[in-house]
């Protein structure tokens, strides 16, 4: 992950809530979350909308945002689900779509999630999609396996690892403590309890 790089100018954070994660350091910030949010966003410092990306589409155009991120919110995604009208949808799968499809060529999509078996990826009763060290391989490389599910984006994986949440929120801690705290987990706390997910999306540069 690159501070302050200019390259990325506007990032977008699913399921913000009030703080989104800006982990690119964008100086224009967007967040998407499905609750109410007071309308004054002045305050806020970013600008919000309220979507329940389960069912609705990212609501902002093509190529968009240079960088994408989602903490602890792809878990969260049901992988199928039967809609109103008695059809089936894959909204995990249509999600990663619309990532992909608000990306600009090259941009960024940072991903943080409890990952299986650990407990953190069963204990919350709201947590429906369970994400393993090999999901990322449906949506990235040159034939993504998603594809025959209805996936039609290409990203590239910079990088798919077992990480704690503490060395992604606390970014700028040394690097030390960083492999101490990796330890830590994995000697006395029940192992690396997420996975942290880099991709870059591979589509066409707009001239």
């Amino acid at each position: 992950m690159k501070k302050n790089d200019p390259e990325f100018t506007k990032h977008l954070d699913l399921g913000c809530g009030l703080l989104p994660r800006n982990p690119y350091n964008a100086p224009s910030c967007y967040g998407i979350d499905i609750r109410e949010i007071d309308d004054n966003l002045t305050q806020l410092n970013f600008q919000y909308v309220k979507a329940n990306l389960i069912t609705e589409k990212i609501p902002y155009s093509d190529n968009f945002f240079d960088s994408v991120s989602a903490f602890d919110f792809l878990e969260h995604v049901p992988r199928q689900l039967i809609l109103a009208n008695g059809e089936l949808s894959n909204p995990f799968i249509e999600l990663m779509n619309e990532i992909y499809r608000v990306l600009k060529p090259n941009g960024k999509f940072l991903a943080l999630t409890p990952v299986y078996p650990h407990p953190s990826a069963f204990v919350d009763p709201t947590h429906v999609n369970f994400i393993t060290t090999k999901t990322h391989e449906y949506f990235t490389g040159i034939n993504p396996s998603g594809a025959m599910y209805g996936f039609n984006g290409n990203f590239e994986c910079l990088q798919a690892k077992l990480e704690t949440p503490k060395n992604i929120y606390r970014a700028n801690d040394f690097l030390m403590r960083k492999i101490l705290r990796k330890i830590s987990r994995v000697l006395f706390n029940g192992g690396i309890s997420h996975i942290l997910w880099e991709f870059c999306a591979n589509k066409p540069v707009i001239k």
